[in-house]
């Protein structure tokens, strides 16, 4: 009856395995720190880097059937829209005249959706209408053809891939006319600093 009595949490060299939880909140940690560092490093923007975005192509590109999907793409001097499985239907970045870059929002649900509102009680189908929109953006294009005809075409894409889009363009030399409001606001201020 010689034994010796050892706690349970104590092994006989000195050494005291890690419960599985703390394993695991240590995996879970360090994985969180990866996934941080790893939102924060932005690569560098490049003018000449490939855009490519899938879009809907909802009207005017010519050869291009409305309401398709596809592959908006800036390839070399040229703005491609790509069906999938379709030859691809291009024009030249020269060529493009104005860019207008906007924001719209649909509702999303259909039927069911609808249903759910007006089954809300207490005018509580407004509370869902306000989930129940996406918002994506807008981009028309104007652009002359090879005969010197004058063309449009919208396009809709994914929420904030239209201003990226549209500067993409302009770096590579699409025309932009300037607006309303800008040359409102130009004009403004040469009146100003006219009158000191």
């Amino acid at each position: 009856m010689n034994r010796r009595i050892v706690p349970a949490e104590h092994t006989p060299h000195g050494y005291m395995p890690m419960p599985h939880r703390v394993w695991a909140y240590l995996i879970l940690l360090i994985g969180c720190a990866v996934a941080a560092l790893a939102q924060n490093a932005s690569p560098p923007t490049n003018v000449t880097a490939p855009f490519s975005a899938q879009v809907t192509h909802l009207m005017g590109f010519e050869g291009a059937a409305n309401n398709a999907g596809g592959t908006l793409s800036i390839q070399g001097s040229a703005l491609q829209f790509q069906k999938n499985g379709k030859p691809a239907v291009e024009v030249s970045i020269a060529s493009v005249q104005d860019v207008f870059a906007g924001d719209q929002s649909r509702q999303v649900g259909g039927l069911p959706m609808t249903l759910g509102k007006a089954a809300t009680p207490f005018g509580g189908g407004r509370v869902v209408s306000l989930f129940a929109h996406k918002k994506y953006d807008t981009l028309t294009l104007e652009y002359v053809d090879a005969n010197g005809g004058v063309h449009g075409a919208i396009f809709q894409l994914q929420k904030g891939q239209g201003g990226t889009l549209r500067d993409e363009l302009v770096a590579r030399g699409a025309h932009v006319r300037q607006s309303e409001d800008e040359a409102t606001k130009q004009s403004t201020a040469e009146v100003s600093s006219d009158h000191k």
